[in-house]
């Protein structure tokens, strides 16, 4: 009796906790909708005026990336940006043959007068983090503008973000991700939905409610001061973007959110790659809250709306953990709600929080409709996607979990690559991209031993005659069975 109602509490502590970070959600959802209502006038600079054109330094971070590596400097060539106004260093710390490659694409780009330099490291100490922090030593910009090595702002890129940094109190403009290829498969899809939602309801949300954003570690710009009074950047998380962000803030930088800016990118085509990166993003935010939440807490210049979201939004990432404690604890909930109806009372109380997904549902049809646009068809399409990539989340929940948990009890690992590809149709080959990790993790181990246990789930619906779970085990069954397989597939 105590073993089962320990197992009903945690499962509804579990429920309420998602509950609380759907209201987070919903309160950013509110925020999203009063910003189109108010057209708040900024301070800019007049780039008809020479003498308002500041200099800037563009960083570009590479790490073996031989397959975008002369996609990415062309592209950054073509920027329109007075000459004698841009500097642009490439943060080279490679340890292959894109070395020799990009050293020989850059001696063409200076010959052609751009002020172009490829800075080398002997030791990669401190990754990305490591690597902005030496070439911001000798950076000559005002401001430093980074873009990972798959992207490619469009040529006015510098003249739509610079201008905002004529009020002196932003130290950071940041610009929306855009996805060059979208549609190439289900998996880029579903990750093209994921970062729509952060970065039109999440990002404007708490922009306009002025709480804590986060710089996104690409496709956007820093003041150099901001940078230093904040301490520099710092290699000791995963995601050094987030840390140095939340630092600026609580020295009351301010961030300023392009959503009309669109920078394209490129997604991961590979469950590898997509698992690398979301394993590095999931860990970091752990470590972040770990590191920064309780000076967030303590500091009394912060209010208390905005500790609240920096709450959820540091804790992002553990929401996985939290999920796949609810999945887990699901099937013998079943069982005990089957032998104690007694218990039912407790049971319809629970059943409250599954709002919870109606307001996810609703909170990603508006990120959805401002890309797709609204109406019957499009939300039939936007129902399917819904499902899909709850499934496919819910599938990734074990490889993110352990990324959540490693963060909170500060185990440390290197910082590792998302791989590039460099393509975006279907016939164009992957596979034998060099960089792709191939070993079979103890994770996919878990990931085999869920699938079945979501099985017999399902099955457990018709034993107990209870189909309350049934669609939520199915799609862990199917979210499970997805991840599996295309972690399998690149192997052959």
């Amino acid at each position: 009796m105590i073993f089962e109602l320990t197992l009903v509490g945690i499962y509804g502590l579990c429920l309420v906790l998602v509950f609380l970070y759907a209201i987070a959600q919903l309160g950013l959802y509110f925020n999203y909708i009063k910003s189109k209502k108010k057209f708040a006038k900024a301070l800019q600079y007049d780039f008809s005026n020479c003498e308002e054109i500041p200099l800037v330094t563009i960083q570009l971070p590479l790490y073996n990336e031989m397959y975008v590596v002369e996609r990415l400097l062309k592209n950054i060539a073509c920027i329109d940006y007075p000459r004698e106004k841009l500097e642009i260093q490439v943060l080279d710390d490679s340890t292959d043959e894109s070395l020799m490659k990009t050293r020989q694409i850059i001696e063409g780009l200076k010959k052609e007068g751009l002020d172009i330099k490829h800075i080398t490291r002997v030791k990669r100490t401190g990754f990305k983090a490591g690597a902005l922090k030496e070439g911001l030593i000798n950076a000559k910009g005002e401001f430093i503008a980074i873009f990972d090595s798959d992207f490619l702002p469009q040529k006015n890129w510098l003249l739509k973000t610079i201008p905002f940094f004529k009020d002196p109190q932003i130290g950071v403009v940041q610009t929306r991700w855009g996805h060059l290829n979208r549609n190439y498969s289900i998996l880029t899809r579903i990750q093209a939905f994921a970062l729509d939602f952060h970065f039109i309801l999440e990002q404007v949300g708490r922009s306009f409610g002025n709480h804590f954003i986060n710089f996104n570690g690409t496709a956007g710009v820093w003041r150099k001061d901001c940078i230093l009074d904040a301490g520099n950047w710092e290699g000791d998380t995963l995601t050094e973007d987030l840390d140095l962000s939340y630092r600026a803030q609580l020295k009351n930088w301010k961030f300023k959110y392009l959503e009309e800016v669109e920078t394209p990118a490129e997604l991961p085509v590979a469950i590898s790659a997509a698992k690398s990166q979301q394993f590095r993003w999931n860990k970091g935010a752990a470590e972040n809250f770990q590191k920064l939440y309780f000076q967030v807490l303590k500091n009394s210049q912060v209010s208390w709306k905005t500790k609240f979201h920096s709450f959820f939004h540091l804790l992002n990432s553990s929401m996985f953990l939290i999920v796949l404690t609810i999945a887990i604890l699901s099937v013998p909930i079943l069982y005990i709600k089957a032998n104690h109806p007694n218990w039912n009372f407790l049971f319809y109380g629970l059943a409250f929080f599954s709002i919870s997904t109606f307001i996810f549902l609703i909170s990603y049809w508006l990120t959805y409709t401002k890309i797709h646009g609204s109406g019957f068809k499009n939300f039939i399409n936007f129902i399917g996607l819904f499902i899909t990539f709850f499934s496919v989340a819910l599938g990734l929940s074990v490889h993110n979990s352990i990324a959540v948990l490693e963060g909170h009890f500060g185990k440390k690992s290197e910082f590792i690559r998302t791989p590039k590809f460099n393509i975006s149709k279907k016939e164009e080959v992957w596979k034998a991209n060099k960089y792709l990790q191939r070993e079979f993790s103890f994770a996919q181990v878990i990931e085999v031993i869920c699938l079945l246990y979501f099985g017999f789930a399902i099955y457990s619906a018709f034993k107990v005659n209870d189909f309350g779970l049934l669609i939520f085990h199915a799609m862990l069954f199917m979210g499970f069975g997805f991840v599996i397989l295309k972690s399998l597939s690149y192997r052959n």
